[in-house]
C-alpha cells in the first residue's frame, strides 16, 4: 500500500483523509473513490479504483482504530513509523495534520459501529424506458423503470447499484414503499 500512496499527489491524499474522518464523524454518507480516482488519473497519475479503495480501507481503519485507542498525535505518527512498510513523508504529514486538526472530533460509540456493518442509502434515482424493438421482436412496445441506488458499504465506499422492473413489479416495490411509509409515521 506505501507503493501505492507515494504515486498519490498530497493534496489529494489529503482530500482522501479529509473524507475519510468526515464520513467516520457521519458528516457525509462515504467516500467517492470512484470521481476522486478519476480526478487523480486526470492529473497524470497511473492509480486504480481498487488500489484508491484499498488505501482508503487501510486509512479507515487506521484512523477508527486510533480514536477507539484514543491516541495521541505522536503515539500515532511512532506507530505509523514502526510499520513494516514505512509510509512516504507527504503522507505521514497529511496524517499528522489530519489528526491534530480532526482526528480527537472521531465519534466512537457501540450503536454507530453496529449500524455500520449495513451500509447507508445515500441516493435514489429513477427513470421510465418503453423498449420499442429488438433484433428478434419488431414491436415491444414494454415500458419499463430503472432504478440506481446509491449506496456506502460498511468502509465508506459509495457504489452504485442499478436494477430494471416491469411496470407491475414497479407498483409492487411502490406500495411496499408506501407501507413503510405508514409504518414510520406510527413511530
Amino acid at each position: 500500500a506505501a507503493d501505492k500512496i507515494r504515486l498519490i499527489p498530497q493534496d489529494f491524499f489529503a482530500e482522501l483523509c479529509e473524507q475519510i474522518i468526515q464520513h467516520l464523524n457521519h458528516k457525509i454518507p462515504g467516500i467517492n473513490t470512484a470521481e476522486l480516482c478519476q480526478r487523480i488519473q486526470t492529473s497524470g497519475v497511473d492509480i486504480n479504483i481498487g488500489d484508491l479503495a484499498k488505501i482508503a480501507n487501510i486509512l479507515s481503519f487506521l484512523f477508527s482504530t486510533a480514536a477507539r485507542n484514543n491516541l495521541s498525535t505522536e503515539e500515532l505518527i511512532t506507530t505509523l513509523g514502526s510499520g513494516i512498510s514505512a509510509l512516504p513523508k507527504h503522507a505521514v504529514q497529511v496524517i499528522r495534520h489530519m489528526w491534530n486538526e480532526q482526528g480527537k472530533a472521531i465519534a466512537v460509540s457501540e450503536d454507530a459501529g453496529n449500524m455500520a456493518t449495513v451500509g447507508q442509502f445515500v441516493d435514489m434515482k429513477w427513470k421510465l424506458g418503453v423498449a420499442m424493438s429488438s433484433d428478434t421482436c419488431r414491436s415491444l412496445k414494454y415500458p419499463y423503470v430503472t432504478v440506481t441506488l446509491t449506496v456506502a458499504d460498511p468502509s465508506g465506499q459509495i457504489t452504485n447499484k442499478s436494477f430494471e422492473m416491469t411496470i407491475p413489479q414497479f407498483k409492487n416495490f411502490f406500495r411496499q414503499f408506501k407501507e413503510m411509509a405508514s409504518v414510520l409515521e406510527t413511530v
